[in-house]
């Protein structure tokens, strides 16, 4: 195990050196103002609500359901309120023109990425993100207890993990995300000697497999990376399984639902890198990964599979020449004739259909999320607040017993030497006579006594109700000196336990420790 992790170590060291030059190659280019994105738009954009020409929500969705570059008319809306979070509902000219440029660039950098060693990619077959570079943050690949570094590459059919070699990577393993249902990927744990420490993981699992393959993504914070990696690689596999389902056959129609996945992802990617100090939620730009979640996201599926019979892929607008205009060659669809389209939906002038059935499922949907996640709110506020009424209640039931607890103080203190001689006394004939069963039973002849005379009292018509007083009239700085006399007791109390302990450990092994404050 131990010469794995050196080999691994030394591995990752030639890498960073050797696959420099590689990496000077595909990193692209940024202009100066690029830097300052992230800052202006969440700093400086709030600002300019009321003075800025803008986007409104439907000019951004129909713009969509014309060119579907800047969002898609599945989840425009989603992606929308996305964007403007922190600008009101309103998305300023000068935040959209970085969000187009920052689209360009994305596809720009990823046409640059070299394909994985040793595998060939299909002719429709696109990368979408890597990482483990010498210019991106490592991916590990655990094997047993045995950790090894490399690059993970994702495209639109597969996963591909290259280990680093001495000088160059190995040849890529293929983890195929298109042909297996039954195939799941889900968060993990990793850490030394199997121990689940850091949960900056994903696992791949799969029939095939005797076991799950594990890839980390290490980072000293958060799980951002790690839930980045997830969210893309359960769209992939959402993607496959919507085509099976809904048997997508025809490749014009399967290619089309290809390039608005690879548009939505390449949209993810621009906005992370607008939104850097706080990077958006990923299913709110993807789309099999927001209908999953959302309710009656599958009426909206069917309708997307029915939608995209209508749709013209030859159309000079639509997502898949769109795609294949700005990154792909022609080729791609060489095996496929486009007046084939002519004859499937005769009629089509452009990616613009009777989407209105479309558009009220997913208006439907949209309000029923948003009722959703005003009751969690509201339920969560509830908890919040229960803690502390119901730690008040609690107290105020104990209150009988809270009673008592100064009269058991007194008898252990002997301020009560009657009491407490007559508590020694028959604690020492129930010990001696060996009568603790008929301790036990003569304690609960008390309690059956005092039963029935509560009964006879009627104690039960006086008490109908148990009223707790919650409202304090201590003032604010009287409560700020009560907390911190509560803390100091604790305090107090941990430092007792800790002696009591000692003094308890010094009898068993007869021996006295020395106490140091």
């Amino acid at each position: 195990m131990g010469g794995g992790r050196k080999d691994a170590i030394a591995c990752n060291i030639i890498e960073c050196v050797g696959k420099e030059k590689e990496d000077k190659t595909v990193v692209a280019k940024l202009p100066p103002e690029q830097d300052d994105v992230s800052l202006f738009y969440t700093d400086l954009m709030p600002l300019l609500v009321d003075n800025e020409r803008n986007i409104g929500e439907d000019a951004f969705v129909w713009l969509g359901s014309l060119v579907p570059l800047v969002t898609d008319v599945v989840n425009g809306r989603f992606t929308f309120e996305t964007l403007t979070a922190t600008t009101g509902n309103r998305l300023h000219f000068p935040a959209y023109d970085k969000y187009i440029k920052e689209i360009d660039i994305c596809i720009k950098h990823l046409l640059k990425r070299a394909k994985p060693k040793g595998v060939e990619l299909a002719d429709d077959e696109f990368i979408l993100h890597v990482e483990g570079t010498a210019s991106t943050q490592r991916v590990v690949r655990h094997i047993g207890g045995t950790c090894w570094p490399g690059k993970l590459t994702l495209t639109n059919y597969a996963l591909y993990f290259e280990a680093s070699g001495v000088i160059t990577y190995e040849d890529a393993l293929k983890i195929d995300l298109s042909k297996d249902k039954e195939q799941s990927v889900k968060p993990a744990s990793t850490g030394p000697w199997g121990a689940p420490l850091f949960d900056k993981a994903i696992v791949y699992e799969s029939p095939k497999l005797s076991e799950g393959i594990v890839l980390e993504f290490p980072e000293i914070t958060s799980s951002t990376r790690r839930d980045h990696w997830l969210a893309l690689t359960k769209e992939i596999m959402l993607m496959h399984r919507f085509l099976s389902k809904f048997k997508l056959e025809c490749p014009i129609q399967a290619w089309e639902m290809h390039a608005r996945t690879i548009l939505s992802i390449i949209r993810l990617h621009a906005a992370r890198e607008m939104l850097r100090i706080s990077p958006p939620e990923p299913t709110r730009f993807l789309i099999f990964s927001l209908f999953e979640e959302l309710p009656k996201g599958d009426y909206i599926l069917q309708e997307l599979a029915e939608s995209l019979k209508k749709v013209n892929s030859g159309h000079p607008c639509s997502a898949s020449s769109i795609l294949r205009n700005m990154i792909i060659s022609e080729s791609i669809h060489s095996s496929v004739e486009v007046t084939e389209v002519g004859k499937e939906s005769a009629g089509a002038s452009g990616p613009v259909e009777d989407t209105s059935l479309l558009e009220c499922v997913i208006n439907q949907a949209r309000e029923e999320e948003k009722e959703i996640a005003i009751a969690k709110a509201s339920t969560e506020g509830l908890k919040e607040e229960g803690i502390t009424e119901s730690t008040t209640i609690f107290m105020e039931l104990l209150k009988p017993i809270r009673n008592t607890w100064p009269w058991f103080e007194e008898v252990l203190t002997w301020e009560r030497p009657a009491a407490t001689l007559i508590v020694i006394g028959a604690a020492l004939i129930v010990t001696y006579k060996e009568w603790v069963g008929k301790a036990i039973a003569a304690f609960l002849v008390w309690v059956v006594a005092k039963m029935i005379r509560a009964r006879q009292e009627r104690i039960d018509e006086e008490c109908k109700e148990l009223v707790v007083y919650t409202a304090s009239e201590q003032t604010t700085v009287e409560n700020i000196v009560s907390a911190q006399q509560g803390v100091q007791t604790v305090h107090e109390m941990v430092k007792k336990a800790n002696v009591s302990v000692l003094k308890l450990w010094s009898i068993f092994i007869s021996k006295a420790h020395k106490w140091f404050r």
